[in-house]
């Protein structure tokens, strides 16, 4: 009973408390404002909203559903691609100095530049909007990777190098015995940058570029003038990468280190 109680006081209450004064305060900025709906007026629109999310009437005209996992699936492309090249890419500047040296200034270039700089580029080389949107998510989530791996690898004790020379081990025992688990913490979170960074970027890329996603849909729905679905929108992409880092705080954990 007690061990209850404690769970209400410290992990309950105060999550609640807090998206109760949320909602508080958003009804009293829509009580003054005539253009922002309220939480009811909301409510009642994202219930009739979720309950036909798949429907299909045209190209442009799909439930939220599919404009969700059309978003998704680009930012799992994009994602996956800056991975495969991001992660390995990070273990080598770590481990050789002479790359470290020669990538250090590209990278200290080119990682400020606002990922949506990026979409004209994409637009030219791949022309058509779907691959320069996923070229969008490539190019702002490989810099997360590569900084925070070369950064774990950098951490390493030179200690355990030393002994991997006077053991004479390949780079590739090296790699998987000694580099591999003492970088993964700072490979883990370099991912979870990294896919925060995707999904935030999805949507601004979308807007510009059109087609099925949730970035066009809030586009189209402020075109239409439809605010409910615009707050709505908000709640479901905050939600959407609520879930996403979860899931990769998840997998963390089930890693030993």
């Amino acid at each position: 009973m007690m061990k209850i109680n404690k769970y209400l006081v410290e992990d309950l209450v105060p999550p609640v408390i807090g998206m109760g004064l949320f909602i508080l305060i958003w009804a009293l900025l829509a009580h003054n404002s005539e253009a922002l709906p309220g939480p009811v007026k909301t409510w009642h629109s994202a219930v009739s909203l979720f309950s036909d999310p798949f429907y299909q009437k045209g190209p442009n005209d799909q439930g939220i559903g599919w404009n969700i996992l059309n978003s998704l699936g680009r930012v799992g492309i994009g994602f996956g691609l800056a991975a495969l090249i991001g992660i390995p890419l990070g273990f080598m500047i770590g481990r050789f100095g002479f790359l470290d040296k020669m990538t250090s200034p590209i990278v200290s270039m080119l990682r400020p530049v606002s990922p949506l700089a990026w979409l004209p580029i994409g637009l030219l080389v791949f022309k058509a909007a779907n691959p320069a949107a996923i070229w969008v998510i490539f190019i702002s989530s490989i810099w997360p990777m590569i900084i925070n791996t070369a950064m774990g690898v950098r951490q390493l004790p030179q200690d355990y190098l030393n002994v991997a020379r006077v053991l004479n081990l390949s780079e590739w025992k090296v790699f998987t015995k000694i580099l591999f688990p003492a970088t993964l913490p700072y490979m883990l979170t370099g991912i979870r940058l990294a896919i925060g960074t995707a999904w935030l970027v999805i949507v601004a890329a979308e807007m510009l570029t059109g087609g099925v996603g949730i970035g066009f849909w809030v586009w189209d729905e402020w075109n239409n003038l439809n605010v409910e679905h615009i707050i709505i929108a908000i709640f479901v992409v905050g939600i959407v990468g609520l879930l996403l880092e979860t899931m990769l705080v998840q997998i963390a954990k089930r890693f030993s280190y």
